[in-house]
């Protein structure tokens, strides 16, 4: 009997900069190698099961990511998954726990994130005002490519809540954003909202931290 499981990773270092297809084939490598007893696709060209709940942009951190998998061994120890896959990882790409899925994909609703931004031409202390004020405004307009072509959206409904923090040298933007498959908010559309109203240009640095339904319960 196949059991379903939900593998836990962090995803750092260099391999913040591979691509989700790239991603995807790693962690399939890695499976294959291990030699855990997951189960694989039929046909001409077996390759084992995997999905991922929500793909994470290219140059992101993750520090929660998953991975959906099933097992055709049921009884098969959750650490020696870690143990195995960890041992077949580049050290960017860390399992850290194996559990059973509690929510499915289509639950998520909202990501949370924290952003580290820094511009050349303005204090870490203007910065935060800005961006509270720009957090604050009736509406967040920006650019955003779609199938259909290049659109203006207002991204404000899509900004669930905020904290701003003065770092001295950067600040800090605590940020839970719209992530459904209707309604998802990239943090970089927020980050160009903030560009262009103040026409500055930003260093920053992205980092998922958590998942969650539409009633705010940890994506599980």
């Amino acid at each position: 009997m196949l059991k379903s499981v939900r593998i836990w990773f962090k995803k750092d270092f260099e391999c913040r900069y591979i691509s989700h297809l790239d991603l995807n084939r790693c962690m399939l490598r890695a499976l294959h190698k291990s030699k855990i007893p997951i189960w694989h696709t039929e046909g001409f060209n077996p390759h084992p099961f995997a999905t991922f709940p929500l793909p994470l942009s290219l140059g992101f951190r993750g520090v929660n990511e998953c991975m959906d998998v099933k097992l055709e061994d049921e009884n098969f120890p959750f650490k020696e998954i870690i143990s195995r896959l960890n041992d077949c990882l580049p050290r960017g790409l860390r399992v850290f726990d194996v559990t059973e899925p509690v929510m499915k994909a289509g639950k998520i609703a909202f990501a949370s994130f924290t952003i580290k931004i820094s511009c050349d031409s303005e204090n870490s202390h203007t910065i935060c005002e800005q961006l509270k004020e720009l957090l604050t405004s009736e509406s967040i307009e920006v650019e955003k490519k779609s199938k259909k072509g290049i659109k203006t959206v207002d991204i404000k409904q899509g900004i669930k809540s905020f904290a701003v923090t003065d770092k001295f040298d950067f600040a800090e933007l605590d940020v839970v954003l719209s992530a459904g498959s209707s309604d998802n908010v990239n943090p970089n559309l927020l980050i160009s909202a903030f560009e262009n109203r103040f026409l500055v240009s930003c260093d920053t640095d992205i980092t998922r931290n958590d998942l969650y339904n539409a009633d705010m319960e940890l994506f599980r």
